[in-house]
């Protein structure tokens, strides 16, 4: 059977496009709102269009109400570690004594941040305290490998010599390494080490901003014991 004159190769789209750029349609023909039928998303009965408009309204609004919680609960979480940053960057001005700020750093960052271990060492010291394990000896090969890190090193625990420098390397899966500087173009002259048994907690695709604010006023803090003469 042939189409009726002026139908034929009318698409969907066709007349979805002429209802868009015909506003005044439905008004001159508002008694197809109350007759057109539409399938229920949530069962087989048929609903009209105005009850499909609403569940289309009530979905979006329920998107709407988990964005905005989401975005509570991320800014919620961001003021927590606004708040350990501040903490930890507190107890370092505190610190009287300079040979101290190593073992505070550490201690810091294990209790603000749950970090279950953690470790450090600096070296060119113009009078090294030999007693302190932060003053322990660091072979080339480790101070050469802070200096070329640009970035934090995040990943797994291949045995690294820094995680040597940890309470037990033995049940760590994964590090976090951050070289200690004054400028991105200078030599690093110590490295913080974190350690976790969680393979996840430090992988080697995560975002490592955080980290180097945290290796920032570390350095910034122990700009006081590297000048010691």
């Amino acid at each position: 059977m042939s189409s009726p004159t002026g139908v034929q190769g009318i698409t969907e789209a066709d007349i979805a496009n002429y209802l868009a750029n015909t506003p005044g349609f439905f008004e001159r023909h508002a008694e197809l709102l109350s007759s057109i039928q539409l399938s229920s998303p949530h069962g087989t009965r048929a609903v009209s269009l105005q009850e499909r408009q609403m569940d289309l309204l009530r979905e979006k609004h329920k998107g709407l109400e988990q964005k905005i919680m989401e975005m509570i609960r991320h800014g919620q979480e961001n003021v927590a570690i606004a708040d350990r940053l501040h903490r930890y960057t507190r107890a370092l001005m505190l610190t009287v004594d300079a040979a101290d700020l190593p073992e505070v750093v550490v201690r810091e960052l294990k209790q603000q941040f749950l970090i279950p271990q953690a470790g450090i060492r600096v070296w060119g010291l113009p009078s090294a305290p030999a007693d302190r394990e932060f003053a322990r000896e660091v072979s080339a090969d480790a101070k050469s490998f802070a200096s070329s890190l640009t970035l934090p090193y995040c990943g797994a625990n291949v045995g690294f010599e820094a995680a040597g420098w940890l309470d037990d390397a033995s049940t760590v899966a994964s590090l976090a390494m951050i070289p200690l500087r004054h400028g991105a173009t200078t030599d690093a002259f110590g490295l913080l080490v974190l350690g976790s048994p969680d393979a996840t907690r430090f992988a080697a695709d995560m975002g490592t901003e955080f980290l180097m604010r945290i290796g920032e006023i570390a350095s910034a803090g122990l700009s006081r014991l590297i000048r010691v003469e």
